[in-house]
């Protein structure tokens, strides 16, 4: 019996053709094109190497090579459009091969499956994602690093469970986002060398009879080294999760910022003012302008996590080796690099040019509170006074404040000495909020001195 035409993709085990519908549910090609350019360095590289091991000529090898490099000219001509019937990236590049160089077409697959050749894709492609985002972190490293390094002296309030605490140095705030950035990036570096091993060569599951050469095709496309196990090489997707968990703490810490700004921009708060740059205005009233940029990233957030969910649900119950199961890990990843660098990327610009600190409110806001009860505590402790002897006192001595409706710096020396004898008039340069912020010199602390060690540290390390 004739076989289907449109079941020319599969052996002669096949005499009919798929349902039009299952095609369309099982075809990845309408996201996997996004793989076209690795899938064409796999190929060169996987047909290089059968030449050097003689499955097949070197002439055969290069005619192969230039196949190869023609798909990619007709892409980037826009004239190599797979359909359907293509199924995925890997068959339409080997269909159209075949169409350019008839049977020699149908060599370039010996020794190779769509499984490694798919998983070796698509560690091709993250490998450069994730030095892209590196680049996207280093750039919102700097934006913080400009807002640190302009507002060095300016003070603001420090809080602990969105309660004022102790006012702190503006910069020392930012380069606390600078520091969770770095662990981005370093994570994504470790992350990398576990993304960077070759599983080409292990084929469908079990390796191959031909005699090919699979550290030739690691070191051809730079990978550092080859997966140990067959069975691994084609079932494993650790990094994909892997990468996901380190994208969604890139998330997080721009969703903390987002957040902070979002509460600093409100009227409540008045930190910041939005520029016109990054803000938008509501289509009812017109006295508002909208923190757009900080609440959508905030609410990208969710995407990013549930992709992570999602791939941590498909891998959990698979069986040893590949499962078709893995076609959902790419639209997931795809998603995943392309909010993370689009977040990171209205970050940086947030920072550069749509948000302006104001210093004199700042300024009012740390000098307008209690957040400085703990140096008075610290001030009889440098007198003597058993911490908790002072931590009392001095709660008593707030309590009695708020009564009245005063601050601590509006209480007269001899109110301070009857609380304890400990007290002199230096008292109140010691809780001068200015102060209170130089003397935290421990080291990491946000003593002016200690946060220009900590900018002059930040400039280095996106130097190296």
């Amino acid at each position: 019996m004739a076989v289907d035409s449109s079941s020319s993709t599969w052996s002669q085990r096949f005499e009919q053709g798929l349902h039009p519908a299952i095609e369309r549910f099982n075809a990845s090609i309408g996201f996997d094109i996004t793989l076209l350019q690795h899938d064409l360095d796999g190929s060169i590289a996987h047909a290089r190497m059968l030449a050097s091991t003689g499955v097949i000529s070197g002439e055969e090898a290069e005619q192969l090579v230039a196949g190869l490099e023609q798909v990619r000219a007709e892409a980037a001509a826009g004239s190599f459009n797979p359909g359907l019937e293509d199924e995925d990236v890997h068959f339409a590049v080997e269909r159209r091969l075949i169409a350019l160089l008839g049977p020699l077409g149908k060599k370039l697959h010996t020794g190779r499956s769509r499984n490694d050749q798919v998983g070796t894709d698509l560690r091709l492609w993250l490998r450069g994602q994730i030095e892209a985002i590196d680049g996207a972190l280093v750039r919102f490293e700097r934006a913080l690093l400009g807002q640190a390094e302009a507002h060095a002296e300016v003070l603001i309030p420090g809080y602990t469970h969105l309660q004022r605490a102790q006012p702190i140095c503006l910069a020392h705030h930012l380069l606390a986002y600078v520091e969770m950035a770095e662990r981005d990036r370093a994570r994504l570096r470790d992350l990398r060398q576990r993304v960077n091993i070759c599983p080409l060569g292990a084929a469908a599951l079990a390796g191959t009879p031909v005699p090919i050469d699979r550290r030739h095709t690691a070191a051809a496309l730079g990978f550092d080294d080859v997966y140990a196990n067959s069975l691994d090489a084609v079932s494993d997707r650790d990094f994909a999760v892997e990468f996901s968990a380190a994208a969604s703490l890139v998330m997080v810490h721009l969703s903390r910022l987002s957040e902070e700004v979002i509460l600093w921009a409100s009227e409540e708060f008045r930190f910041v003012t939005l520029t016109d740059r990054c803000a938008t205005g509501s289509s009812l009233m017109p006295q508002k302008k909208n923190p757009d940029v900080p609440e959508l990233v905030r609410g990208k957030c969710g995407r990013v996590f549930g992709h992570l969910q999602g791939l941590l649900v498909m891998i959990k119950g698979l069986p040893l080796a590949y499962n078709k199961d893995f076609q959902e890990d790419k639209e997931a990843l795809f998603d995943t690099v392309a909010t993370t660098l689009a977040c990171l990327e209205a970050m940086a610009i947030l920072l550069e040019e749509g948000l302006q600190f104001q210093p004199e409110r700042l300024e009012q806001a740390v000098g307008s509170d209690f957040s400085n009860a703990t140096d008075v505590a610290d001030y009889l402790v440098a007198k003597g006074v058993p911490f908790r002897e002072a931590y009392q006192l001095v709660g008593g001595l707030v309590k009695t404040c708020l009564q009245e409706g005063i601050l601590l710096r509006d209480l007269p020396l001899e109110r301070w000495q009857a609380l304890h004898g400990a007290f002199e008039g230096d008292i109140y340069a010691s809780i001068a909020p200015r102060q209170v912020v130089a003397a935290r010199r421990s080291e990491g602390g946000t003593a002016f001195e200690q946060v220009r060690l900590q900018l002059q540290r930040a400039q280095s390390r996106l130097q190296d």
